[in-house]
C-alpha cells in the first residue's frame, strides 16, 4: 500500500468536488441571496484542503488491488465534511457541526435523512446544494471522477468496484472502464433532465422540479418542502414520482442494454426486474388493503397506499402523509420491504432484490435437497447458472448486514436509553439509505443526540458501499499486504 498516493488520488477527487460548489453560487445569483460568501469560503476551503493533499505526494503509481477500498471511504468521509462546510458556515441556518455533518453525509449517501426544519423558508441557494450532493452521491461521485478524469491513472477499476452497488461488480458496459462510467453517467444525466421536464410538465415550477428530478433519480428522497411531495398535493406529480422512483431502481446496466439494443422487453425478460415488480406490486396491494380495512386511517387509501409502497421500498423516502401514524403494521410492512430495496446497479439502497432472489432459491435448494439427497440442484437467474462462490458472497453480505443491523440497534439503545421503535427504523432507514423512520425520527433526526447521528452517519456509510468496502478497512489482514 502507498499512503501517499491514496492521499494524493483523495486529494485530486476532493478538489473536483470542490467545483460543485460553483452551482448553488449560480443559484444564490439568480434569486438574489447573500449566500455566496459562504459558497465561495467553502470553495476556497475545499480546493485548498485537495491542492494540499495532492501536493504531499508526487508519486504516480496507480492504485494497487485493494487500494480503490481505501480511497473511496476517505473520499466519502471527506466528503462529509466538506460537504458541511456551507451549512454550517452560512448565519441563515443554525445548525451545529454534527448536524451539518450528518446533512451532508445524508445527501451523499442518498439516505435523505434530515435534520432540518423549516425548509419553505430556507435559502433556496442551500436546498438546491442539499438536493445535488444527493444527486451526485446517486451514481457515485468516484463513479464520475472516473468518467471524466482517465488522466489520472488512478486505477479506475478499483474505484469503480469499490463504488458500485451489487453482488456482481466485474460487468463492464464497454471494454474500458471509463467509458462504462460515462455511458452510465449520460443515462443518468437524461434520466435526470426526463424527470424534470415531467415534474414541470406535472404543475412545479422550475426550481422545484429541478431540485425534486435530483432527489428522484438518487432515490434519495430530500425536498423543498417541509410536507415532502405532499406539499403539492398533486396527483399528477406523484405518478411522475412513482414512476420515476420505480424506474431509477432497476439496474442502470440494464437501462442502458435496453436503450442501446432499442428493446424494452428486455425488461420483462430479466428475473431481477420481474421480482422487483412483484415485490412491489404484493407491499402496495397489502398496504391499501391494511388502509381500507380501517376507515379514517387514510382519506385517499389507494392512492397514499400505491405513493408510499413505491417510495418506502425503493428506500426513496418521499411522503405526502405522515405514514407512521397508520395502523401499526403498516408502517413496520413498509420499513422491512426498504431492506430489500431496489435492485443492483440501481441508486437504490437496501440488500438488493438479486440477492433476495439468490437467498430464496438457496433456501429452496437446502429443501430439495433434504427431500433428494443424491440430486443435483442448480441454482439460476433466467438462463445463466449462478456461481457457488456468488451464492456464498450474497449469504456473507446478508450475514454481515443482519449482524451490523442488530448490534447498531443495540448500540444506539445502549447509549441513549431511547425506545426500541425508533432505534430500529432509525438504523434500519440509515443502512437501507432510507430517510425516515417511526418513533421520534418519524418527521427528522433533529432531535437525536449528538452521539446517535454519529452512529447513524456511520451505519449510513456501511449502507451506501454496501459494507464490506468499509469492514475491509478494520481488518488486519487489509494492512498488512
Amino acid at each position: 500500500m502507498h499512503l501517499s498516493v491514496i492521499l494524493r488520488i483523495t486529494g485530486i477527487l476532493v478538489s473536483c468536488f470542490s467545483v460543485t460548489l460553483v452551482f448553488p453560487v449560480i443559484v444564490a445569483l439568480i434569486y438574489e441571496e447573500p449566500t455566496v460568501e459562504t459558497f465561495a469560503t467553502s470553495f476556497a476551503i475545499t480546493m485548498a484542503t485537495g491542492l494540499m493533499l495532492t501536493l504531499a505526494s508526487r508519486e504516480k503509481r496507480e492504485l494497487r488491488s485493494g487500494d480503490g477500498f481505501l480511497v473511496t471511504v476517505l473520499f466519502y468521509i471527506g466528503l462529509g465534511l466538506a460537504g458541511a462546510l456551507p451549512i454550517w458556515l452560512e448565519t441563515s441556518v443554525t445548525v451545529s457541526f454534527t448536524d451539518a455533518v450528518f446533512e451532508s453525509l445524508s445527501a451523499l449517501t442518498t439516505t435523505g435523512a434530515t435534520v432540518f426544519t423549516g425548509l419553505d423558508a430556507m435559502p433556496k441557494s442551500i436546498l438546491f446544494y442539499r438536493q445535488f450532493l444527493q444527486w451526485l452521491g446517486g451514481m457515485g461521485i468516484i463513479v464520475l471522477a472516473v468518467a471524466i478524469l482517465p488522466m489520472l491513472r488512478i486505477g479506475g477499476m478499483q474505484l469503480y468496484r469499490a463504488e458500485t452497488p451489487g453482488p456482481v461488480k466485474d460487468n463492464k458496459l464497454r471494454p474500458r472502464i471509463t467509458e462504462t462510467a460515462k455511458a452510465l453517467w449520460y443515462l443518468y444525466l437524461g434520466l435526470t433532465i426526463a424527470c424534470a421536464l415531467s415534474y414541470y410538465v406535472a404543475g412545479m415550477n422550475a426550481f422545484d422540479a429541478l431540485c425534486h428530478s435530483f432527489s428522484t433519480v438518487a432515490i434519495g428522497g430530500f425536498s423543498t418542502h417541509d410536507a415532502s411531495i405532499g406539499y403539492f398535493q398533486s396527483a399528477a406529480i406523484e405518478a411522475v414520482a412513482i414512476f420515476f422512483m420505480i424506474f431509477s431502481g432497476i439496474n442502470f446496466a440494464l437501462h442502458f442494454m435496453a436503450l442501446n439494443r432499442r428493446n424494452p422487453l428486455m425488461y420483462l425478460k430479466d428475473p431481477e426486474v420481474r421480482a422487483y415488480g412483484f415485490a412491489l406490486t404484493v407491499v402496495a396491494a397489502v398496504v391499501v388493503w391494511v388502509l381500507i380495512s380501517h376507515p379514517g386511517a387514510s382519506d385517499s387509501p389507494v392512492r397514499e397506499g400505491i405513493f408510499h409502497a413505491v417510495s418506502i421500498a425503493t428506500t426513496t423516502g418521499y411522503t405526502t402523509t405522515n405514514f407512521s401514524a397508520w395502523p401499526s403494521v403498516a408502517p413496520i410492512i413498509l420499513m422491512f420491504a426498504a431492506f430489500a430495496g431496489g435492485c443492483a446497479g440501481s441508486t437504490a439502497g437496501g440488500i438488493k432484490i438479486v440477492r433476495v432472489v439468490l437467498i430464496y432459491k438457496q433456501g429452496a435448494r437446502e429443501i430439495n435437497r433434504l427431500i433428494h439427497p443424491n440430486g443435483v440442484f442448480r441454482i439460476k437467474l433466467g438462463d445463466q447458472r449462478v456461481p457457488d462462490r456468488v451464492i456464498e458472497a450474497v449469504w456473507g453480505f446478508f450475514s454481515m448486514y443482519v449482524i451490523v443491523f442488530l448490534c447498531s440497534v443495540a448500540f444506539m439503545m445502549l447509549i441513549s436509553e431511547i425506545d426500541f421503535i425508533t432505534a430500529f427504523s432509525a438504523v434500519g432507514a440509515s443502512l437501507n439509505n432510507l430517510g425516515p423512520g417511526l418513533g421520534e425520527v418519524a418527521e427528522n433526526y433533529g432531535g437525536l443526540p449528538d452521539p446517535d447521528k454519529w452512529l447513524l452517519m456511520i451505519v449510513m456509510l456501511l449502507g451506501r458501499l454496501e459494507i464490506f468496502t468499509l469492514l475491509v478497512l478494520i481488518t488486519p489482514a487489509f494492512w498488512r499486504r
